[in-house]
């Protein structure tokens, strides 16, 4: 891998981005403030958890859900849509770029978009009157949650053969995980061998991770450490996938 390939591939992404960057930060609005709105100053105004507000508890989650969210769909979608359909995509397999670069830069750039729209809803929820510690620790898990989805986004896209897959991809695995996943409740109370799957998925650990560390509390290496495994292995995955293609 060579930085000047990883720049070239995320270059092109941020051009894109940064052309539209206004309409983006908007629209990334609309979901927090109106789970800002119902948890917040509806049901939030009713619920305490851990002795705290429960919009200061479900926070964490909605960045959690939101980087898992937006980072995916920034890469799958457009890259999936550019192998099978625009055929773009072979414009990268004839360049000189290596499959890790081209990996490296497509997740760099899914990440970057979904870190952006994780720092509108901190900013939205400051303004709503939550309480959340950020600190390098949380700002390098949240980074880390981005990465994890948007590598996760660039495999499913190399090895899902059809757009409708593709949208049940999200329905089967993306959406139980946001409901399941420790965002807007903990799984304790779940059946011990459901509870047990719950934990071994990695919207799980970061949701854990992002609320243990915005509320001052010891960071959960073991949670930061699934992370980081899953992240180097979609990573790999997804650096396999490309050279597949290519041969």
């Amino acid at each position: 891998m060579r930085l000047e390939d990883i720049n070239t591939v995320f270059w092109r992404d941020w051009v894109v981005l940064n052309r539209r960057l206004v309409k983006f930060v908007l629209s990334r609005m609309i979901s927090p403030i109106l789970y800002l709105v119902a948890f917040g100053w509806g049901l939030g105004r009713s619920l305490s958890v851990n002795g705290g507000s429960y919009l200061d508890f479900i926070l964490p989650g909605i960045m959690a859900l939101n980087a898992m969210n937006i980072s995916f769909s920034a890469v799958g979608s457009p890259l999936n849509m550019s192998r099978l359909y625009h055929k773009t995509l072979e414009e990268y397999l004839i360049a000189p770029v290596s499959a890790g670069s081209f990996v490296v830069g497509k997740v760099l750039a899914g990440a970057l978009r979904g870190f952006i729209s994780c720092t509108v809803i901190f900013v939205l929820a400051f303004l709503f009157g939550a309480k959340l510690a950020v600190t390098a620790g949380f700002v390098l898990t949240l980074a880390l949650t981005c990465l994890l989805f948007a590598a996760m986004g660039l495999v499913a896209a190399m090895l899902i053969n059809s757009h409708e897959d593709m949208a049940s991809f999200n329905t089967y695995v993306l959406l139980p995980m946001s409901f399941l996943c420790a965002t807007f409740f903990t799984p304790d109370r779940l059946p011990p061998v459901f509870h047990l799957f719950i934990e071994l998925l990695p919207l799980t650990h970061a949701t854990y991770a992002l609320r243990a560390i915005g509320a001052g509390l010891e960071t959960p290496w073991l949670s930061v450490g699934v992370l980081a495994f899953y992240t180097v292995l979609l990573f790999a995955v997804g650096v396999w996938t490309m050279v597949r293609v290519r041969d």
